[in-house]
C-alpha cells in the first residue's frame, strides 16, 4: 500500500476513525523538506502494510486541521492511534528515525511483530 491523501473533510474518517494506527505527514509543495521525506514515508507505508497507514495532508489544500492541531512547521508527522494524536515529530528525519519513532509508538516491522497477521 502506498501513501494516502487525507483533507479537512476527510480526516475524520479516515484518521481518527481509522481501525488502526495512522502517521499523518503535514506538507506543502513548497517545502523542500517535506519533498525530501516523502520517498522514506512511501517506503515504509509498504514495509509495515497492514500495521499503520501513511497518510499525507497537503496544508495549503486544508488548512483547518492543522491549525487545529497546532501545527506551526512543516514538514510535521503525528501518529493518530484510537483517534488520539500519541506522538507528533516535526522536520525531516531519515527514514530509520521514523522507523525507529514508530517502533518506540509499538509499530513496527513483521520481524518484531508479536501479533499474527
Amino acid at each position: 500500500m502506498s501513501t494516502v491523501a487525507v483533507s479537512d473533510a476527510t480526516f475524520e474518517s479516515d484518521v481518527l476513525k481509522a481501525s488502526g494506527p495512522v502517521l499523518v505527514d503535514f506538507w506543502a509543495e513548497w517545502c523542500g523538506p517535506c519533498k525530501q521525506i516523502a520517498p522514506a514515508l512511501e517506503q515504509i507505508s509498504q514495509e509495515l502494510d497492514g500495521q499503520v497507514t501513511i497518510a499525507k495532508l497537503d496544508i495549503e489544500d486544508s488548512p483547518t486541521t492543522p491549525s487545529r492541531y497546532g501545527v506551526r512547521g512543516i514538514p510535521t508527522m503525528m501518529l493518530f492511534k484510537d483517534g488520539q494524536m500519541a506522538s507528533m515529530k516535526v522536520g525531516a528525519m531519515p527514514k530509520q528515525k521514523i522507523l525507529d519513532w514508530l517502533a518506540e509508538a509499538g509499530i513496527s516491522g513483521s520481524a518484531s511483530s508479536s501479533s499474527a497477521a
